[in-house]
């Protein structure tokens, strides 16, 4: 079954050096969804370690639950973000949100 377009959660405003998380769901999708998170259309790697790009971020993506969480954003982290949920029959994804730092 495709997935459902996602509910996602984006703060709209967080203070520099505070903690951020974005959530991202839907359960009508079978077997289960992955979520995999946008900035400005780009996508977000889920291993910051191995991404030099995404070396200066610090974030953990869970793909599993769609969980985004900055532990302490900074001005880099402004942006529209959107998530797409993704299974063997396809994939939905939920409207962009800004999120200001």
């Amino acid at each position: 079954v495709k997935p459902m377009t996602p509910r996602c959660t984006v703060p709209k405003a967080v203070p520099v050096g505070k903690t951020a998380s974005l959530h991202c769901h839907e359960n009508e999708g079978y077997p289960k969804s992955t979520y995999s998170w946008y900035r400005n259309s780009e996508p977000l790697s889920p291993d910051t370690k191995s991404n030099a790009k995404f070396q200066n971020s610090s974030y953990t993506l869970n793909p599993a639950t769609g969980t985004l969480v900055f532990h302490a954003v900074h001005k880099g982290d402004t942006g529209r973000y959107s998530c797409i949920a993704t299974n063997d029959a396809g994939f939905a994804k939920c409207e962009e949100q800004e999120m200001e730092v």
